[in-house]
C-alpha cells in the first residue's frame, strides 16, 4: 500500500503562484509515476501532470503547459506541483495519485488539498 497526503493548497489572486506538496509513504518502491488530478465543483476530476518515479518524464495537460511544473524528489518521497500564473478557473481540489506501471489505473489518492483563485 502506498499512502498519500498533500499540502500547499490555499487562497491566492489571480497571476500568483502556489506550490503544492505531496508526501508518499508505504511501499514507494513500487510506485512507476505520480501525478496531480483536480477536481471543480460540479466537474469531473481531470488530469493536471504527472511524473515518473524513476526517470522524470513530466506529462502536462494542455491547460497546465507553461504554468505549471510538476518535480520530485525521490530521496524525501515528495512530489511537487509548482504553479503559476494561476487563473481562477485552476480553482480545484488537487489531488496526488500514484499508479504501479504505466498502464494500470491510478490506484492510490490523496485527501486533496483545495485551491482557490480569485479574480
Amino acid at each position: 500500500q502506498v499512502q498519500l497526503v498533500e499540502s500547499g493548497g490555499g487562497l491566492v489572486q489571480a497571476g500568483g503562484s502556489l506550490r503544492l506538496s505531496c508526501v508518499a509513504s508505504g511501499r514507494t518502491s513500487s510506485i512507476y509515476s505520480t501525478g496531480w488530478f483536480r477536481q471543480a465543483p460540479g466537474k469531473e476530476r481531470e488530469f493536471v501532470a504527472s511524473i515518473t518515479w524513476s526517470g522524470g518524464r513530466p506529462s502536462y495537460a494542455d491547460s497546465a503547459k507553461g504554468r505549471f511544473t510538476i518535480s520530485r524528489d525521490n530521496a524525501k518521497n515528495m512530489v511537487y506541483l509548482q504553479m503559476n500564473m494561476l487563473k481562477p478557473e485552476d480553482t480545484a481540489v488537487y489531488h496526488c495519485a500514484a499508479r504501479q506501471n504505466s498502464y494500470s489505473a491510478w490506484g492510490y489518492w490523496g485527501q486533496g488539498t483545495q485551491v482557490t483563485v480569485s479574480s
